[in-house]
């Protein structure tokens, strides 16, 4: 359990480091990729394709563990900030765009438990 640790305190420090030096996804990339679903994820009903075309964009992008770590951090992140989003909603979308991630995207996350592998 204590090398569980360790190793989640050296990804997530790699994951800061490698956002801070423009690795290949960041917040603002998370951030405008969901842009064109935050009609649906205040409101539900249908996914727009754009929407959709961001989700499955960021899926591919987040291919090494500090990807997927600072992926997951910007989306629990924009999950508690943005006002009025849908925690329902924000779980079913990777769904409801044919895609899939390991995690619901909730404010409660444990984005070490998804990416930290030993």
């Amino acid at each position: 359990m204590e090398n569980f640790k360790l190793a989640c305190v050296v990804t997530m420090c790699m994951a800061l480091m490698y956002a801070q030096n423009g690795g290949a996804v960041s917040c603002v990339q998370v951030s405008n990729s969901l842009a064109p679903c935050l009609l649906y994820l205040q409101n539900g009903g249908v996914v727009s394709p754009s929407c959709c075309y961001g989700v499955k964009g960021l899926v591919n992008a987040a291919k090494t563990i500090v990807d997927r770590r600072v992926t997951c951090d910007c989306l629990k992140s924009a999950a508690t900030s943005i006002k009025g989003i849908n925690v329902d909603y924000a779980a079913a979308l990777p769904e409801k765009c044919g895609t899939n991630i390991p995690y619901k995207i909730s404010p409660s996350i444990n984005c070490a438990r998804y990416t930290c592998i030993i």
